[in-house]
């Protein structure tokens, strides 16, 4: 209501120049703007009111709710109408547009829901069936297996276990995104350790193969969160190995610039079409036209890990082929000298 009375107050010291006819054209649109903003009730008792203190103040006689002239009363009543419709259908006209976009949120989460359930049922009952099959097999075949055949069982166990362990590891991680129950524990530590530690002991059998990895002996410890900054680099290493030819190769580089710790992981394979660089974070998403598996998960945890972190991650299309990952993860810095002299 300030809002029309303050309209009005300016209005009535310009009545010489505009007229009382454009003071009504500039009340009704501060009706149709307010109806933007509040519900049906206060826009039509705004509605109303702007109606009565043009009728008061600017419409001749002045000062009176008296109307002399039948172009004037029409007029009045023709304002009145207008500037309760339009608040009213104005208001109608957002509740339309609030219920439009709860509909497609909704149909979005199911989509989401559907697109999950079909990832688990195939991501979870496949490494679950090849456990349970090689443990039949070793169960009913024992004495007939030979030592080979035997080893190459427990690796099949090893490899569906590891797998089975990772999909509910990205579930459990997404499920703490979405609580916000992430606790930063920051400590210092050598980004060259950590990048050696995630390499060897998740990805030995490709390391001499696909991954490049160069110590840089100058970098400063810094202080980050060393298990989230593992599952970080783990995604997205995965995610390279997963989606990147058999021969391509994956580069990893660590640097410490403007007080971040920024790390490159880089392959050479086909790249990411740029229309679909903006969707490669979001949950669920994977490219189309890709036989490899998985959830969708990995990239929008690492992601996640990387925001709680106060950081980011950045994709990009390499000039001579390839995607490249730039994760920057502001932390502060400490010579290795200094932190033993502590």
């Amino acid at each position: 209501m300030g809002s029309i009375l303050f309209i009005s107050l300016v209005c009535y010291f310009f009545i010489p120049l505009i007229g009382y006819h454009v003071v009504a054209l500039i009340l009704l649109l501060a009706v149709s703007i307010l109806a933007i903003f509040f519900e049906i009730l206060p826009v039509v008792i705004m509605a109303v009111l702007s109606a009565l203190i043009w009728n008061f103040l600017f419409i001749p006689p002045q000062y009176t709710f008296k109307i002399n002239t039948p172009e004037d009363a029409l007029l009045f009543l023709m304002y009145f109408v207008i500037a309760v419709m339009n608040a009213v259908f104005t208001t109608k006209i957002r509740k339309a547009e609030a219920t439009a976009r709860r509909r497609k949120e909704k149909e979005k989460t199911i989509a989401l829901y559907n697109t999950m359930l079909n990832s688990l049922s195939h991501e979870l009952k496949t490494p679950i069936a090849a456990v349970i099959s090689a443990v039949d097999t070793l169960q009913e075949h024992q004495s007939r297996l030979s030592e080979s055949q035997a080893t190459e069982l427990y690796a099949e166990i090893e490899t569906a276990s590891q797998r089975l362990n990772r999909q509910v590891g990205n579930l459990l991680n997404m499920s703490r995104l979405e609580s916000d129950f992430i606790q930063i524990q920051k400590d210092w530590h050598d980004l060259n350790e950590i990048l050696y530690k995630v390499i060897n002991l998740n990805f030995q059998e490709v390391v001499s193969e696909k991954i490049r990895f160069t110590e840089d002996e100058t970098l400063p410890l810094v202080k980050i969160d060393a298990a989230l900054t593992e599952q970080i680099f783990h995604n997205i290493l995965h995610n390279a190995l997963q989606y990147t030819p058999a021969k391509s190769k994956i580069e990893i580089k660590a640097t410490y610039e403007n007080g971040c710790a920024v790390v490159s992981i880089a392959d050479n394979g086909k790249g990411i079409p740029e229309d679909k660089l903006s969707l490669i974070f979001e949950k669920f998403y994977r490219l189309p036209e890709t036989a490899a598996g998985g959830t969708g998960l990995g990239l929008s945890i690492a992601q996640g890990f990387a925001k709680a972190q106060n950081g980011t991650i950045f994709i990009k299309n390499r000039k001579t082929g390839g995607a490249e990952f730039i994760i920057n993860l502001p932390a502060e810095s400490i010579h290795p000298k200094d932190y033993s002299n502590e």
